[in-house]
């Protein structure tokens, strides 16, 4: 999601990782969010609202009845402005005045008046954590509708170790995006495949191939943004699980198969960006293989095709999406798989075209479905899952309305 011109009002409170919101501030304004801070008289113990007001362009409120600021109701014309509102830190005192409607410093009386998404990091030692009053506040906060981040455990600034540590900036601001996404998903199940197989040889080698998996990812964090229950299985690549989504591991193309087929009946949309291996050692051999000679034969077999099993046994009314890399005859060879796998659309990339293929962030791509191709410019990873997103829900509303 583009977030650029929205509004982000945060709430600061007093504790230790207070200093970890100027780099969540420093990021969003870096992608054109309008930040505004409001710190409770504690949290200005942690760290000077100069930091704040330096990086976001604007004033920083503590006092209700700062006299310093145009006469506007302040709090009341915060809460109007923000498209989405955060506390982080957030304190159990915060918690529990939020869970109960008090209303007495310039925080507490912000959050109440605003009618925007709102979203809580606690972060404290593990003992008031886990403390029931914490906990009740925290279900109260909850069932009115407030998104609570979990904390993530580890050694506390209290030395002690256990549940409580703030999350770290990327992780505050992917909630902050959720938060403030369209869900046009929302009700929809959906399964990605991501990354490249390993074809094991022998104990140390095996057959790959260049595919990192990043535009999978990018899809599967793009539909749990937009509010679909997300399932992704991806092969072996170096990134993190995404935030929100269900996420199995593994290595083989027959590994990949089955986690696919197996659960491909019961979900609407099926996105396969996966760089499956076609072929696999007939035989693996127990031990490495040692040098022999100038030259080895390997008999290698046809893996089983996932998309094309996913084709013949597609339910009615799911809608199956693949990827197409080439590096010749794109289209031709794009709109085959179209009708021989019986899927609903195909997403061609040309590995030639600058910007396209793998290890970049961008792709460049063209559509294809039954209507014909519709081709794309370069664009980033995600910005180009949440146009197929789109298509896929498209083509699922065709189906289902006729």
């Amino acid at each position: 999601m583009n977030m650029k011109g929205k509004t982000v009002v945060i709430g600061i409170t007093g504790g230790i990782a207070a200093y970890k919101m100027a780099q969540v501030c420093s990021d969003l304004i870096k992608k054109g969010v309008d930040v505004h801070v409001i710190m409770t008289k504690n949290a200005t113990e942690f760290i000077a609202p100069l930091v704040f007001e330096t990086l976001t362009n604007n004033r920083v409120s503590v006092d209700t009845f700062d006299r310093n600021f145009q006469w506007n109701v302040q709090h009341v014309s915060l809460a109007k402005k923000a498209d989405v509102f955060l506390v982080a830190p957030a304190t159990a005192n915060i918690m529990a005045k939020m869970a109960w409607g008090i209303a007495d410093d310039m925080l507490s009386t912000t959050v109440l008046a605003a009618r925007c998404p709102k979203l809580v990091s606690p972060a404290m030692n593990t003992g008031m954590y886990d403390n029931p009053a914490t906990q009740r506040n925290m279900e109260m906060l909850k069932k009115d509708g407030v998104m609570i981040i979990e904390p993530d455990s580890g050694f506390l600034a209290c030395r002690d170790v256990g549940k409580g540590r703030l999350p770290d900036p990327a992780v505050l601001e992917t909630w902050l995006e959720y938060a403030m996404s369209p869900k046009d998903l929302a009700g929809k199940k959906i399964l990605v495949s991501a990354g490249p197989t390993r074809e094991p040889i022998d104990p140390v080698r095996f057959i790959s191939n260049r595919s990192t998996g990043r535009m999978g990812y990018e899809m599967a964090r793009a539909a749990w943004l937009r509010g679909a229950q997300v399932t992704l299985v991806s092969g072996p690549v170096e990134l993190k699980d995404p935030l929100g989504v269900e996420t199995i591991r593994v290595e083989t193309a027959a590994q990949m198969y089955d986690a696919i087929t197996s659960r491909a009946p019961e979900m609407d949309i099926i996105v396969k960006t996966a760089a499956v291996a076609d072929y696999t050692p007939a035989t693996v051999a127990a031990d490495k293989i040692k040098k022999s000679g100038d030259n080895m034969a390997m008999e290698v077999v046809r893996t089983k095709d996932i998309l094309k099993a996913l084709g013949e046994n597609k339910p009615e009314g799911q809608v199956l999406c693949g990827f197409s890399m080439e590096t010749k005859d794109l289209l031709e060879n794009s709109a085959k798989k179209l009708g021989g796998k019986n899927a609903d659309m195909i997403i061609a990339n040309d590995l030639n075209v600058e910007g396209a293929g793998f290890a970049v962030t961008t792709n460049v791509a063209t559509i294809i479905t039954k209507d014909g191709a519709e081709p794309l410019e370069l664009m980033t990873k995600g910005e180009l899952s949440d146009i197929v997103l789109s298509r896929a829900l498209d083509l699922y509303n065709q189906k289902h309305n006729g």
